[in-house]
């Protein structure tokens, strides 16, 4: 038995297929440096400022919705050990 309420399902909204991106371009509000993003979402490479998510043009895709995203069930492949580190010279 799990101690965690269950979760409501998310609301169904569209399903119809996701249109691609627009490319928005703005002021940064804390530099002023010309910045681009995507559907009114931002982030500003100078200073670091990014805009809230919410106030992009369009709704954000479910994880469902990205092509992408591994099958209900699947796991990320499990990533392979690099070499050792090297120890010093001399030690």
């Amino acid at each position: 038995m799990t101690r965690w309420p269950p979760r409501p399902d998310p609301p169904h909204e569209s399903t119809t297929p996701l249109t691609a991106p627009e490319l928005t371009e703005a002021e940064c509000r804390r530099c002023g440096t010309y910045i681009a993003g995507l559907d009114g979402r931002y982030a500003c490479g100078v200073c670091g400022w990014v805009n809230d998510h919410a106030e992009g043009h369009r709704r954000l895709p479910r994880a469902d919705e990205d092509p992408d995203h591994p099958a209900r069930g699947r796991r990320r492949p499990r990533r392979l050990q690099g070499p050792p580190p090297e120890s010093p010279p001399g030690a």
